[in-house]
């Protein structure tokens, strides 16, 4: 059975996501951010990224982290592309072309769209968004992005989903990256295909879901 290490507030989410859509059964280990525990090494400190039995898992003690058949894999962009790549489905890839397209957004994505997208987010999580320095940094963040989202919005025009005319793996890496900037309104607004295309990808009874058990947890 398919393991999820990481609990649901992380980069977990797209891996459980994923699992929901493809409809298959999975067993979830709720590794917690180090960052969240005040004595992270304690005996009674729940399982956590700094946690001996997690780092066996994954030695740079971030997750998420799967395992599946004894294959274990770290990083959760890529998870999602082997999940696809092993069950099939409509989600994955039909042809080498297609392959070729999914992988290239999936890597656009982690190197075009996300550095900026977890900084704002980041921002937030500390509470500096209204100091002059977190104002900065989005701005700056939100100057970068408006370049992916017009190259985005570009895409989209005559197109649903970003491969095949269909929702894959791609829609659903790109949509949890997408997801990081949601607080910057005015992006969305500008660039209507966009904001359509993340409202489809989130109307999926899988992300429901996924989201449910995303809030049932604690915040911070």
């Amino acid at each position: 059975m398919l393991t999820i290490y990481g609990v649901y507030r992380s980069r977990a989410s797209r891996n459980y996501w994923m699992a929901r859509e493809l409809g298959i059964p999975f067993q979830s280990v709720p590794v917690i951010q180090a960052r969240r525990v005040a004595d992270p090494l304690a005996a009674d400190a729940p399982i956590n990224t700094k946690s001996p039995a997690f780092l066996a898992v994954n030695p740079m003690g971030l997750i998420p982290a799967i395992e599946d058949d004894g294959v274990v894999l770290t990083e959760s962009l890529a998870n999602n592309l082997y999940l696809a790549r092993k069950h099939g489905g409509p989600l994955a890839p039909a042809d080498i072309a297609e392959e070729g397209l999914v992988g290239n957004w999936t890597m656009w994505a982690a190197t075009e769209v996300e550095p900026h997208a977890v900084e704002i987010i980041l921002t937030y999580d500390y509470g500096a968004e209204n100091t002059d320095e977190g104002k900065a940094t989005i701005a700056r963040c939100v100057t970068s992005l408006d370049k992916v989202f017009a190259r985005m919005e570009s895409h989209l025009d005559g197109r649903d989903y970003l491969v095949g005319d269909r929702f894959t793996v791609a829609d659903l890496n790109l949509a949890e990256v997408f997801r990081y900037a949601m607080s910057q309104t005015q992006l969305f607004k500008k660039y209507p295909r966009v904001s359509a295309w993340l409202a489809r990808c989130h109307a999926r009874p899988a992300f429901k879901a996924m989201m449910e058990e995303r809030l049932k947890e604690p915040a911070g």
